[in-house]
């Protein structure tokens, strides 16, 4: 991905197309939302060349109560990139009529077209809540060189003039008319807290329910459903270190703010992203950086995310197609249960991205998907995609009322220990290991323990040895209690552990070496031939012989 320093001209130019083009009619016809909820002004967009797309549409009408007669079903194009004449024949101007027709977007139209072929109109407002593209509809338009402009006194950087975009993008403006194509529209509700001002209620807030199957879209549905009634359940990850300082730092913004709300979790800060055999349970929330392809945890077999989880992954094509289960970071993700994402189509040079500290800031004050991801994005007309369902809401469930899930209590606990309650969250801690008892809160429990007493740390693990099952997910969360059982001096029992992980798939031939190097060294320190016997032996099945000597 790549980062411009010198963005004001870009900006300026965007924000006087809106503004001059705008001002005058906005102020004329003021903005009024109607007193209705957010889901009966959900209009939800379908290809009817694609019966399943319309199936698609009706089952997320019927889960968020959408009125039926929200679904706009138009005959669009087929391919998931188009070129400007088909989007804006076969898409925006259906499109923008058929919202005319049924009064979700008000203005002044005219016979007359502009110089793209668009339906010269003058905006007033709009009543859509959040537009949802279905699975079906086109998600990218390449750029068309012949659209191109010369305008000496709008100085336009190289590397922006252009027009490839993300279709969501420019349905975004679907309100406002007549836009410059080239480069891209400064977003005016990014980071803004204000009252929205005349041209932020022109925006019309977009979001895709799409991915690698149909299955996997409407699951995007239901997981958000499930999520708002149990809560945001799970541990946190952030990836760091990748090729820019800017990213990082929104990156450690997110590490805080995680932190901050009591997420028990883990950060890569080594420059590579998280591992394939790196603890990765329960990834309800994720931001990282800088992979082309999904990799690591993500990629084990079996993986999948817990309900609700939001993800993000940076990179400038981490969106190019949603249809794939393994090219780039969108499709992939909803392939493995994600509920929430956000990608790019194109190249979007990086402080154009979605920002993942405003995102993940919007989210926990309570925001729903669709507001935050406005929120978190400058660029309107540019590369942007979001996907999943506008209205979820992560953090509707109040962790007081998340029951008694492991990672709750996990999370109250780490809250207490902020404001200096040890104690209490040893307690708590204890509490919920004793009410259902689980891996991840021995783990926690012996770790907070372990600062000043190795029996009580020992003690909670000692249930580890007697798994003999192991999960894949769990593969690296006993590896992590045999090395603290270890490290506290029970050595027996970590021994067992280590056996037991032997006998079980690891996640990599590489890392079943690591454990039995490090089983056997465990053996050693505690004089136990037998094992480290046995350790040795399985080492040497996995390590191939050295190639005689020519």
């Amino acid at each position: 991905m790549k980062v411009r320093v010198k963005v004001g001209n870009a900006r300026a130019f965007g924000r006087g197309i809106v503004q001059s083009l705008l001002f005058t009619l906005i102020l004329t016809f003021p903005f009024t939302l109607q007193a209705e909820g957010l889901e009966a002004r959900v209009v939800i967009l379908a290809n009817s060349r694609q019966p399943e797309s319309v199936r698609l549409a009706e089952f997320y009408a019927e889960q968020r109560a959408v009125p039926a007669a929200n679904i706009i079903a138009l005959p669009l194009p087929e391919a998931e990139s188009i070129t400007w004449r088909e989007f804006i024949d076969q898409v925006w101007q259906p499109v923008q009529d058929e919202l005319l027709k049924r009064g979700w977007i008000e203005g002044t139209t005219s016979r007359l077209l502009d110089k793209l072929g668009r339906r010269r109109y003058a905006p007033a407002s709009h009543r859509i809540s959040y537009l949802v593209t279905c699975r079906g509809v086109p998600l990218r338009i390449y750029n068309d060189p012949t659209l191109l402009e010369e305008k000496p006194l709008k100085k336009i950087p190289a590397e922006l003039n252009k027009n490839e975009s993300a279709v969501d993008g420019e349905l975004s403006l679907i309100a406002a008319g007549g836009y410059d194509i080239n480069a891209f529209v400064p977003n005016p509700l990014f980071a803004s807290d204000r009252l929205p001002s005349p041209d932020a209620e022109l925006v019309v807030k977009v979001s895709r329910l799409d991915g690698p199957t149909w299955a996997s879209a409407r699951h995007l549905v239901t997981a958000a459903l499930e999520a708002e009634r149990t809560g945001l359940l799970g541990r946190s990850y952030v990836d760091l270190k990748g090729p820019h300082a800017m990213g990082d730092e929104w990156l450690q913004a997110v590490e805080k703010q995680l932190r901050e709300l009591g997420f028990d979790g883990d950060t890569e800060s080594t420059g590579a992203t998280f591992g394939g055999a790196a603890r990765f349970d329960a990834p309800v929330l994720y931001f990282g950086w800088y992979a082309g392809n999904l990799n690591g945890p993500f990629a084990r077999e079996g993986f999948t995310f817990p309900p609700g989880a939001v993800a993000l992954h940076i990179h400038s094509f981490s969106a190019p197609t949603l249809h794939s289960d393994s090219a780039g970071w969108g499709g992939p993700l909803v392939a493995r249960g994600v509920t929430a994402t956000v990608g790019n189509v194109f190249e979007p040079y990086l402080e154009f991205t979605h920002r993942p500290n405003l995102l993940l800031h919007a989210l926990a004050q309570g925001k729903n998907f669709g507001d935050a991801v406005y929120y978190a994005l400058p660029a309107l007309s540019w590369q942007a995609v979001a996907i999943g369902d506008p209205l979820y809401r992560p953090f509707l469930v109040p962790l007081e009322n998340q029951g008694a899930s492991p990672y709750a209590a996990m999370r109250r606990a780490n809250l207490l220990l902020r404001a200096g309650r040890k104690a209490e969250a040893l307690a708590l801690l204890h509490a919920a290991q004793r009410e259902q008892p689980s891996l991840p809160v021995g783990l926690a429990l012996a770790k907070l323990a372990a600062e000043n007493d190795s029996a009580a740390a020992t003690a909670a693990l000692g249930f580890a040895s007697l798994l003999k099952a192991v999960r894949p997910e769990d593969w690296p969360l006993l590896r992590e209690a045999a090395r603290l059982l270890a490290a506290n001096g029970a050595r027996s029992a970590a021994l067992q552990v280590y056996v037991n992980l032997a006998r079980t798939k690891a996640p990599s031939p590489e890392t079943l070496k690591e454990l039995l190097v490090e089983a056997r060294s465990v053996a050693d320190a505690a004089g136990d031939l037998t094992h480290s016997l046995e350790f040795a032996r399985q080492l040497s099945e996995l390590t191939p012989p050295p190639a005689p000597a020519k």
